[in-house]
């Protein structure tokens, strides 16, 4: 067996055993068997069903979810940008979905008391609305800028001043309205529902699938744009495709479980060390297996018993990707 092949049913098991972990650590611990009784319909505690099905499962499902999109669209930007360090949100995106967000909960009267009607649902419309808008902006720019750099430079203002908006906003809002708005900046797992679960997956999927159509023209961008072209790779409509793709799965994500950072900077790094390879043939599944893992191991680590209430997901993301990143920093100085 070749050595991607031992890394890949590596990864898989691992994956597999984390998402049991996921399903039985939290603030009280349920034995394997019980988890196999709830899954195979057998004689199941009823207490131990209702967790596992209504709470630990949906959210051990959309870390997988959200940890594969958000690695492959980091993978995606630092193929694109040729930077170790860009990252989903370095088109602003994700600012764009906080923009959404901050101004249907902050401005509670009007269109925004319309959103908040409708509950998680209106918070998710909400940043998808902000999401795209900013997505256009980004590729109206892409059209005129021919430049990878200066493309980089505009996506990144236009997460500026998305930044700057909700600052403001949070200055004027009253209190009440404002902690709704910090509690979604956390980032929440547990926030996808049943009912959303088909939307995110599908949605995820789509993107996954886009990613995958790329590879070929994605390891050509690897040595450099003038000889993809010499390959008949089309520049402009690759990097509309790419930007297309990141938005989608980044943007879905904040939408739906809220913003998570380091996931996408950090994980392509991993699989690219991991596999000892740059071929996105190799790379983009390694790549969604690491995500998946490491936003199950974040969450497992943030539901431990010594933390009653639990902690944010964004902040132990952090915890994990940021020594990461330093560590990238000093190897590459």
């Amino acid at each position: 067996m070749s050595r991607n092949g031992i890394l890949f049913i590596s990864l898989t098991l691992l994956l597999l055993f984390l998402f049991l972990a996921d399903l039985a650590f939290g603030s009280i611990w349920i034995p394997f068997r019980e988890i196999k009784a709830v899954v195979f319909g057998t004689n199941a505690d009823s207490i131990y069903k209702e967790i596992v099905l209504n709470y630990r499962l949906p959210k051990a499902l959309t870390a997988v979810l959200a940890g594969s999109a958000l690695s492959i669209a980091g993978l995606l930007m630092q193929t694109l940008f040729r930077n170790p360090l860009a990252g989903p949100d370095v088109l602003g995106v994700n600012a764009g979905a906080s923009l959404g967000v901050a101004l249907i909960t902050m401005f509670s009267s009007g269109v925004g008391s319309y959103f908040l009607e409708f509950g998680s649902w209106g918070l998710v419309a909400a940043a998808v609305f902000g999401a795209v808008g900013i997505l256009l902006l980004v590729i109206l720019a892409s059209v005129r800028v021919p430049d990878l750099v200066s493309l980089l430079i505009v996506g990144m203002m236009f997460g500026y001043v998305a930044g700057s908006i909700v600052s403001l906003l949070q200055n004027v809002s009253n209190p009440d309205t404002l902690k709704i708005f910090v509690v979604w900046t956390f980032g929440s797992l547990s926030a996808v529902s049943w009912s959303m679960m088909p939307v995110l997956s599908i949605v995820v999927g789509l993107g996954l699938c886009m990613a995958f159509l790329l590879q070929k023209s994605l390891n050509a961008l690897l040595l450099g744009e003038n000889y993809a072209r010499g390959l008949g790779v089309s520049i402009s409509h690759t990097r509309f495709f790419i930007i297309l793709v990141t938005a989608l799965l980044a943007g879905s994500v904040t939408a739906f479980a809220g913003p998570i950072a380091f996931i996408g900077v950090t994980v392509p790094h991993i699989a690219r060390g991991l596999s000892k390879s740059w071929n996105h043939r190799i790379v983009l599944p390694a790549a969604i297996l690491c995500g998946s893992c490491l936003l199950l191991l974040c969450d497992i680590a943030s539901q431990m018993p010594i933390f009653p209430s639990g902690l944010p997901i964004n902040s132990v993301t952090a915890l994990f990707g940021a020594p990461l990143i330093i560590w990238i920093l000093l190897k590459r100085s």
